[in-house]
């Protein structure tokens, strides 16, 4: 099995959150400004901003400040990672669940026969 890097074990481990999720569901419609993306929380200002730097520690946004305005972008790249090995696993794990299935029509058969 490939060494898969550290990025994607902090895409992760941010993604594992529904807070996080929620966060980057909206910055996928476009940047906002950390007072938007509290909006629909009921948490205080510190605690979403610890979510916001656990997002950016993985990589899958990014922020930038003009004047006192925090803004948060989304970082296509490292969610495309994270897709492509979903993808991957999934493929492997296709392969496998039909060759067992081809297996098991096979014993079957061969049961059935005289």
């Amino acid at each position: 099995m490939p060494n898969y890097s550290d990025d994607l074990d902090h895409t992760f481990r941010a993604l594992a959150d529904p807070t996080r999720r929620a966060v980057i569901a909206r910055l996928i419609q476009g940047p906002a400004s950390v007072s938007e993306l509290a909006e629909p929380f009921d948490m205080a200002m510190p605690s979403l901003m610890q979510h916001l730097r656990v997002l950016e520690s993985g990589g899958l946004i990014r922020s930038s400040k003009q004047g006192r305005v925090r803004t948060c972008h989304i970082e296509p790249v490292q969610l495309q990672r994270a897709q492509d090995w979903i993808a991957g696993q999934r493929a492997l794990w296709e392969g496998r669940l039909d060759r067992l299935d081809d297996y098991l029509k096979t014993t079957r058969s061969d049961e059935d026969a005289p």
